[in-house]
């Protein structure tokens, strides 16, 4: 499903060869009576309406996970940013020291979101868990020394630091199930085998149901993909904190 354009192609040559298909069958068995015509327009419009609710209804699927993603975005940039400001609550020594590493940390979140290439997501991926404990390592140290109530604000901010980029790796994993996918393709199919059934001769007219179809999975299929397609979510919030923190 991290092919958007390979899925629209393989569908709508699907749907495509589907029509024909039924129509094949239509040539075999025979056309429909006069009589048995209003019945197949009652299934074949069902059929129809059943698809464009699906398809509907993956769309908002879709939607609402690629809305989740920027959020998430949001509420990381805000945890770190927030978490940057706690730090001066510690001692001098090891505020520099966190604040430091969340410098780091940040660039290594900006790739996470900016990167592609496996190899290099699985890098920033190992840099990002070793960052992690360096962090809480050092908000730890100063917690224990001095357990007051300011250095467990610090220690509770580093938390929400580490619990966003946890919450961000659940959101990007949150996809559209294949099954849904499965579902929706052969309920595609169903109809477009009914429309060329149903047909009374073959026309160019076929093609605009499959590339109605194909597109719509291209768009659903684009704005689920995380890495790839044409619609990403932006690190716009990280981008900006990491600029600002760079200015300090």
């Amino acid at each position: 499903m991290d092919f958007p354009l390979l899925i629209a192609a393989v569908v709508f040559i699907a749907l495509w060869i589907s029509v024909f298909v039924g129509t094949y069958f239509r040539k075999r068995i025979g056309p429909l009576k006069s009589d048995e015509r209003d019945d197949f327009g009652v299934v074949q419009g069902t059929a129809l309406t059943l698809l464009g609710l699906l398809i509907g209804f993956t769309f908002s699927m879709a939607m609402s996970r690629y809305e989740q993603r920027k959020n998430y975005e949001e509420a990381e940039a805000n945890a770190i940013g927030t978490e940057y400001v706690r730090a001066g609550l510690l001692p001098d020594a090891d505020a520099i020291r966190v604040r430091n590493l969340l410098r780091k940390y940040l660039e290594q979140r900006v790739l996470f979101y900016t990167i592609h290439n496996e190899r290099d997501l699985d890098q920033i991926g190992t840099s990002t868990a070793q960052l992690q404990e360096d962090l809480w390592s050092a908000v730890q140290a100063s917690a224990l020394s001095q357990p007051t109530p300011v250095t467990a604000l610090a220690a509770s901010g580093m938390n929400d630091v580490l619990n966003s980029q946890g919450y961000t790796q659940a959101a990007w994993w949150n996809r559209i199930p294949l099954e849904a996918w499965i579902l929706l393709a052969a309920i595609a199919v169903g109809c477009n085998l009914l429309i060329g059934y149903g047909a009374r001769r073959t026309s160019f007219l076929f093609m605009i149901l499959p590339l109605a179809v194909s597109l719509s999975f291209f768009l659903i299929a684009d704005i689920d993909s995380p890495r790839s397609g044409l619609i990403r979510v932006s690190p716009e919030n990280l981008v900006i904190l990491s600029e600002t923190l760079r200015s300090k």
